[in-house]
């Protein structure tokens, strides 16, 4: 370190006056006035020197003071900016599985909607096919019965009985025919309601395949 020192002057030995008495007592008095400003000159720089380290002490501890009080500043200010980081973060994960769960609950409702029409409508194609089956059953009978003659043979005689037996074989043969015609027509009903009952419409077939698109994919 650099130290101040003021310049002094510097005193030389007092000269000895040629052909005079010497005065001992004046040497002796002038070196120690010489002794006495030296040493008040090295007293003065050193607390000239003194009060300059304890100034730049007292200036090195402000900075320090000042850098500590920053660095807390910018820890706070970075540790402030994380929470708000860490928040954000949390409330968009949050934010997200609330759209995925309500997805899902919408997706599963679609699904049971659609699973609910398309059951109803299985429902409804099965009550038209029993229907229709119960209904040509009751044709087939009624049309029987109306058919079906009483035999009334106690009283006719050999040529009537023939005539009877040959009535009631055609009877037969038309029966076994239209029998016949009735299991076919049957079979192709069955058939054809087989057959739709794979086919929805076609305007409710599109609807529920984009509705099922949408949906499963």
């Amino acid at each position: 370190m650099w130290f101040y020192r003021p310049l002094m002057t510097q005193l030389g030995a007092p000269k000895i006056p040629e052909g005079e008495r010497v005065d001992f007592d004046d040497i002796h008095r002038k070196r120690m006035e010489k002794d006495l400003l030296e040493l008040q000159t090295l007293i003065e720089v050193h607390f000239e020197q003194r009060k300059k380290e304890e100034e730049e002490l007292i200036g090195l501890k402000a900075r320090i003071e000042s850098r500590r009080a920053e660095r807390a500043e910018q820890q706070r200010v970075r540790a402030e900016k994380e929470r708000d980081r860490q928040t954000r973060i949390a409330e968009e994960r949050q934010r997200k599985e609330d759209e995925e769960a309500k997805k899902r609950a919408d997706d599963e409702a679609k699904k049971k909607k659609v699973l609910s029409n398309m059951g109803s409508g299985r429902f409804l194609q099965a009550e038209q096919k029993r229907g229709k089956r119960q209904t040509a059953r009751e044709i087939k009978k009624k049309t029987l019965a109306e058919r079906r003659k009483p035999l009334a043979t106690e009283n006719l005689i050999e040529d009537g009985l023939r005539s009877r037996a040959k009535e009631m074989w055609e009877w037969i043969h038309q029966l076994e025919s239209e029998k016949f015609d009735l299991t076919e027509k049957m079979k192709r009903q069955k058939y054809e309601e087989t057959q739709q009952s794979k086919i929805l419409p076609l305007s409710e077939q599109d609807t529920q395949t984009h509705t099922l698109f949408n949906i499963f994919k």
